[in-house]
C-alpha cells in the first residue's frame, strides 16, 4: 500500500498525527515512529541544535521508514529553505511568517520554475539520485515540496487570511507558545485574546481551504483541537514522550516501594514487642 505524501495530506481534513523530533536523530528513530502508527514527523531545526548533515541523515530514516517529513528551518532565509528541500525534506516550516509577501518568498524559495526561483540541483538526494528529462523532475519536485508556514505573532494572525490565500502555502501551523508570548500572554492558552487569534487562523484556513496544524502536550488536546478544525497534530516530542515515561515508570516503583515499607513497620515493631515479653510485675506491698 502506498503511503501518503504530504501534498496528498494536506489536500485531506482527515486527522493526521506525527510526532516532534528535537533531540533524538538516531537510525532507528523513523522505525520506531513508524512503528507506533506515526503519520508524519516534524524534525526540528529552530530549537535543536541540529545542523544540515544531521538533516540529510534523518531524512534518509524516515526515508527508508516511509515516513513523510516535516523539517522546520531555523528561518525564513532561502539558504535554510531551499537545502532543506534539496536534501530531500517533503515538507519545510518555517517560523514566525507575519504577512503574505513573507509566505511568497518562502514558496518563491522553495519551488523550482515556474513556480518558483529556487537553484537547480537535479540528480541528487531529493529526487532520490535519479536522473531524467529536466521539466519533468522540476515539475515532480513541485508537486513534491509543502510549505507549512508558521502563524506565530500578532501580525502573522492579523494577516492569517491573506497567508492562507498565498498559493503554494499549504497549511497553517499555530505557534502556540510564540504566538501567546506576542500577544503579551506567555503560556496564557485558556486566555480570550489567544482563543480569537486560533478562531482567526481557523477561520482563515476554512476559507481557503488550506490545512490546520498545531503541536499538542496530551493526547485529550489533540482530540479537542482535532475538534476544532486542526487536522494536522503533532503529539508531543521525542524528550517530553520518553521523559513522561520514564518519570511515571520511576515514580510507580518509588511510591509501591515506599508503600511496602510503610506496611512492614508496624509488623516489625509488633514482633520487637512480642520477643522482649511481658514486663515483670512488682512485688506487692502490704497496707498498713
Amino acid at each position: 500500500m502506498a503511503v501518503p505524501t504530504l501534498r496528498a495530506m494536506v489536500r485531506s481534513k482527515d486527522v493526521k498525527v506525527g510526532h516532534f523530533v528535537v533531540e533524538f536523530a538516531t537510525p532507528g528513530i523513523g522505525q520506531i515512529l513508524k512503528g507506533a502508527g506515526c503519520d508524519f514527523v516534524l524534525f526540528d531545526t529552530e530549537h535543536s541544535g541540529f545542523g544540515f548533515e544531521t538533516i540529510k541523515s534523518v531524512l534518509r530514516y524516515m526515508q527508508a521508514a516511509d515516513l513523510p517529513t516535516i523539517v522546520r528551518v531555523p528561518s525564513i532565509e532561502y539558504n535554510h529553505i531551499a537545502r532543506a528541500a534539496d536534501m530531500g525534506a517533503e515538507g519545510v516550516m518555517v517560523p514566525m511568517i507575519g504577512n503574505a509577501d513573507q509566505a511568497k518568498e518562502v514558496v518563491n524559495s522553495l519551488k523550482y520554475h515556474p513556480e518558483g526561483g529556487r537553484g537547480v540541483a537535479l540528480g541528487i538526494a531529493h529526487d532520490r539520485y535519479v536522473q531524467g528529462p529536466v521539466m519533468d523532475k522540476l515539475s515532480a519536485a513541485n508537486k513534491r515540496t509543502t510549505v507549512f508556514a508558521q502563524i506565530e505573532t500578532a501580525e502573522g494572525v492579523a494577516n492569517a487570511d491573506e497567508i492562507a490565500a498565498v498559493s503554494g502555502v499549504d497549511c497553517l501551523w499555530i505557534g502556540h507558545f510564540d504566538l501567546s508570548a506576542s500577544l503579551g500572554i506567555p503560556g496564557e492558552f485558556e486566555h480570550k485574546l489567544f482563543k480569537d487569534a486560533v478562531r482567526a487562523v481557523t477561520k482563515a484556513c476554512e476559507t481557503h481551504k488550506k490545512a490546520l496544524g498545531r503541536l499538542v502536550p496530551t493526547a485529550e488536546e489533540g482530540i479537542k483541537l482535532n475538534r476544532a478544525g486542526h487536522d494536522f497534530i503533532c503529539y508531543s516530542g521525542d524528550v517530553w514522550a520518553l521523559q513522561q515515561a520514564v518519570a511515571a515508570g520511576v515514580t510507580a516503583i518509588r511510591d509501591a516501594a515506599e508503600k511496602r515499607k510503610a506496611r512492614a513497620r508496624p509488623a516489625a515493631k509488633g514482633a520487637a514487642g512480642a520477643k522482649r515479653g511481658p514486663a515483670k510485675s512488682r512485688p506487692r506491698t502490704k497496707k498498713a
